[in-house]
């Protein structure tokens, strides 16, 4: 299998975002299990964007429509995972769909594996100050899944780093625990770029009980970065070093 032929195969399905992985870039990145990507070389990164005016509203915290579009663009996304897997495994190569949203340690809020490091290796866009992927089209505002799989698919790599000065993510952060710490390729840790622990405390303690959020989940970084959103016809969107306000942009 192709890997243009793959490409077509999984916009047709109805993936937005597509890069592949090279998983030798990814060692010593932590997974569960420990063996995850035993004998598979790449991971297929697919997305799908939220819906702007959904994140537009999250401008103090969740709400019940971005808990409603953050569960549907996951179950969409767990669906093309199983379709592209057996696409796959039909032209004669090994397939692991993951899943797009499964918490496996509650307490660091973490799954089988970081799809923000995965995205990033396979050229999705670049880790941003809040950790979340920033893709130039759409920002944050998206959701990934990940296919592991021993097709010898060329991978893609790293874009540039973007973030600049720009501040919004953490001037915006309801908890105070963007860090504003610069990076030119990506963290060496999470706890560099965010107080992790208060982060986790905002979404578990403070969001996750509303009613009807009932997943540790945020969206004020997410609405907060200048990448996201509608942009009017030819707006320019901010290069390196420049600064936005910590608002989405002007509709």
């Amino acid at each position: 299998m192709e890997k243009r032929e793959l490409r077509e195969r999984c916009t047709a399905l109805g993936a937005t975002l597509f890069g592949v992985a090279d998983l030798a870039a990814a060692r010593g990145l932590g997974t569960e299990p420990r063996d995850l990507f035993g004998g598979l070389g790449r991971a297929v990164m697919l997305g799908v964007p939220l819906p702007n005016w959904v994140v537009d509203e999250c401008a103090d915290g969740p709400t019940p429509l971005y808990a409603h579009a953050y569960r549907v663009a996951n179950d969409t996304l767990d669906r093309l995972a199983l379709r592209v897997a057996a696409e796959i495994e039909a032209a004669g190569h090994r397939a692991k769909p993951l899943p797009a949203s499964q918490l496996l340690d509650r307490e660091r809020l973490t799954g089988h594996v970081s799809y923000k490091a995965l995205g990033r290796l396979a050229g999705l866009g670049w880790q941003g100050k809040s950790l979340l992927l920033v893709s130039p089209k759409y920002g944050p505002r998206f959701r990934l899944v990940a296919v592991l799989t021993d097709a010898p698919l060329a991978p893609d790599g790293p874009v540039r780093n973007r973030c600049g000065t720009c501040r919004a993510c953490a001037d915006a952060c309801p908890a105070g625990a963007i860090r504003d710490v610069p990076t030119p390729d990506h963290y060496a840790s999470r706890d560099e770029a965010l107080a992790f622990d208060r982060c986790a405390r905002q979404c578990l303690e403070v969001f996750a009980p509303l009613p009807h959020i009932e997943k540790p989940i945020c969206g004020v970084c997410v609405r907060a970065c200048p990448w996201g959103g509608r942009r009017k016809a030819g707006k320019k969107v901010p290069e390196r070093g420049e600064r936005r306000g910590n608002h989405a942009p002007a509709r």
